[in-house]
């Protein structure tokens, strides 16, 4: 059978590689996604500043991704073209409950992000929150989801987006300082509302899944690029700031339950969260780790040999500037496992050639 996405001409071939990393976790191999600067975005940084925006126009989010991704097609790497629904970020939990939703451009990525001011002054309003379906955020997801799945039809696929679950949907409730005052002062209604954000959650992707189709049994990602099964995509970020014992405390629980809820997950650790590293590796349906980078931190790709030796074989997603991926390539320094996002590769001629030796590559 034809690979389903003309923007992803050997996209069989990519599965089998991407099936190898997540599913065989062969650690023998190397991975990778390279990123060459498209027109797409060049015209989106043009249009759009950094910072607040208006809501945003669904025919012209669908045309900037098939621009990116009619681009990319000439990039024979190990991604799958798939559009992220950035818009469906913070906003889309915090507005179905009644938050203030606010937009911001990315000009560096071409995304429209969303996210909500603190919801509630106190717990009183957390008995009258409700999902509600009918709500402007939650009916402009289904519009986005709609739009998306037609637009998208033989072409590329649609990316699931982050949870906010757990301790990040109390974020939005009462905002982050409020929320670590409130594990010590009021922890049982901080259950109520880990509680109330999981069913949230799972009504949230629930939904995705019913109206986004899987490609080969599997989950397009923004994170992973593609994985088996009906996969999540989730965030351990309120406990980078606390003890490895506050995650065990408050974090895991919540994390496993709705892993298993679905066929797994995924999860991004940020620079000041690598502490988390052991016990996120042991998080139960976890699947692979993204490791991100952060001003006054150590580039993950520096140091990815302690890293990931740190979590095991848990697959890992890392992103490296192209000289230093090359330098590493060259003097066979790679480890394997890894899938790299490669960034600022300088044209698409250099990516395939820089490709052929990826696939060659053993770690």
């Amino acid at each position: 059978m034809d690979f389903p996405f003309c923007y992803c001409p050997d996209g069989a071939a990519r599965l089998e590689r991407l099936t190898s990393l997540y599913t065989d976790r062969r650690e023998d191999r190397i991975f990778a996604r390279m990123d060459v600067e498209t027109n797409a975005v060049r015209k989106f940084a043009a249009k759009y500043p950094p910072g607040y925006t208006d809501r945003p126009d669904l025919a012209q989010r669908v045309a900037f991704w098939d621009e990116q991704f009619a681009e990319r097609a000439a990039i024979h790497d190990d991604s799958i073209p798939s559009a992220y629904l950035s818009e469906m970020d913070q906003g889309l939990y915090g507005g179905i409950v009644g938050g203030n939703v606010q937009f911001m451009a990315h000009p560096e990525n071409g995304w429209i992000s969303s996210m909500v001011p603190p919801i509630l002054e106190g717990w009183d309003g957390l008995a009258r929150m409700v999902i509600d379906q009918q709500s402007p955020s939650y009916q402009f997801y289904l519009q986005e989801l709609e739009v998306f799945r037609q637009a998208s039809q033989g072409k590329f696929g649609i990316s699931h987006f982050i949870l906010i679950d757990g301790l990040n949907f109390v974020f939005e409730l009462f905002g982050a300082t409020q929320t670590y005052l409130e594990l010590v002062d009021r922890p049982e209604k901080v259950h109520e509302a880990i509680e109330f954000a999981y069913k949230l959650n799972v009504n949230v992707q629930q939904t995705f899944f019913q109206q986004a189709p899987l490609l080969a049994g599997g989950t397009c990602s923004n994170m992973v690029e593609w994985i088996p099964g009906r996969i999540v995509s989730e965030s351990v970020d309120p406990f980078h700031m606390t003890s490895v014992d506050y995650f065990e405390e408050w974090g895991r629980e919540p994390v496993e339950r709705i892993l298993g809820t679905f066929d797994g997950g995924v999860v991004h650790i940020h620079g000041n969260g690598r502490h988390l590293l052991e016990a996120v590796a042991t998080i139960r349906g976890l699947k692979a780790v993204s490791l991100a980078d952060d001003l006054h931190f150590a580039s993950a790709f520096s140091i990815l040999g302690k890293l990931r030796r740190r979590l095991g074989d848990m697959p890992v997603v890392v992103k490296a500037e192209y000289p230093e991926f090359l330098a590493a390539l060259d003097s066979h320094q790679l480890e394997g496992g890894v899938l790299y996002k490669v960034m600022h590769v300088p044209d698409v001629n250099t990516a395939n050639r820089t490709m052929d030796r990826v696939r060659d590559y053993a770690a």
